[in-house]
């Protein structure tokens, strides 16, 4: 007896839906089948897979790690089925949090349609790292503030560019009327960290006293209405600017800001067939639009 894609599935299903009953509905089986399933694939393991009581049902440790190591396989069987079924090829799941590229995204992802058959489809989770893991897409793009770097041997990261960091602040606010801003004078203020977005922490005022009286808040929306009505100022990617207008709140430079570098990052096992064309591509878009930008660019690769 064999571990058949059947059983993955039925584990996979009882991780998303949380009881046998919602998964039994997605799969179209009857829960006492999904039972005996799951059953099944922990006597083939050897493991408990599954913690059963009277009111909740929850992967174990080793349930949960076999649905993040099976997940990535499973969809890309359900890749590769669709597109033997089609015939056109398996789109390219791209994330982001923020700001994406910034002005460069759309342009970018119109020349990758002129030069591939492959479809781009776009997402911007609340945590697009975590969605990566769950192998519901298959690149993400991330910020990190230099010099801090995350090593991973599970996902390998192409660096695109860096870029600094900005304040927003209300378009009322004394504030706005200055050219730039400094991280010591924005720490006079009560600054906004939005639990979305890892680029801007309390880590940037470092070595400043006093530090920054701080407020988290939970999405792009509330940050930014705390920034507009005065109750708070923000420190984000540069390319925040372009996504997230607001004629209530305007960016300034930060003067003293770090690098902050951006990388598409994916799997390093099982990952999407085109991701290396595609990182290849970005990478030489970028450089040509830092090349011939007049007056240059901010953006600036290593």
């Amino acid at each position: 007896m064999s571990v058949e894609l059947r059983h993955l599935r039925a584990l996979e299903a009882l991780d998303r839906a949380e009881t046998f009953t919602g998964a039994a509905i997605e799969l179209g089986t009857t829960q006492p089948t999904l039972s005996r399933t799951i059953a099944r694939l922990e006597r083939m393991t050897g493991v408990r897979l599954v913690e059963r009581t009277t009111r909740r049902v929850e992967l174990t440790e080793a349930g949960r790690r076999l649905v993040r190591q099976t997940r990535p396989l499973l969809d890309g069987i359900d890749r590769a089925v669709e597109t033997a079924r089609s015939g056109d090829p398996s789109a390219l799941r791209l994330g982001w949090a923020w700001a994406g590229l910034g002005p460069h995204t759309v342009p970018l992802i119109r020349r990758w349609r002129e030069r591939s058959n492959t479809p781009v489809h776009i997402r911007r989770p609340a945590d697009p790292e975590v969605a990566l893991a769950a192998g519901e897409l298959d690149a993400v793009i991330v910020r990190r503030v230099l010099p801090d770097q995350v090593e991973d041997p599970a996902l390998t990261s192409a660096h695109l560019f860096t870029e600094t960091l900005v304040a927003a602040v209300a378009a009322t606010s004394p504030l706005a009327t200055v050219g730039e801003l400094g991280l010591e004078e924005l720490a006079a203020h009560r600054v906004a960290l939005c639990a979305t977005a890892p680029t801007a922490t309390v880590r940037l005022w470092e070595g400043i006293a006093p530090p920054p009286a701080t407020v988290t808040v939970a999405n792009t929306d509330e940050w930014l209405a705390r920034i507009a009505i005065g109750e708070a100022v923000g420190v984000t990617a540069e390319a925040t600017g372009y996504g997230h207008t607001s004629p209530d709140v305007v960016y300034r430079s930060v003067s003293d800001s770090p690098r902050v570098e951006v990388s598409l990052i994916w799997p390093s096992a099982r990952p999407h067939p085109e991701i290396e064309d595609f990182a290849d591509l970005a990478r030489g878009y970028l450089r040509e639009v830092i090349e011939q930008s007049r007056p240059p660019s901010v953006f600036a690769l290593d």
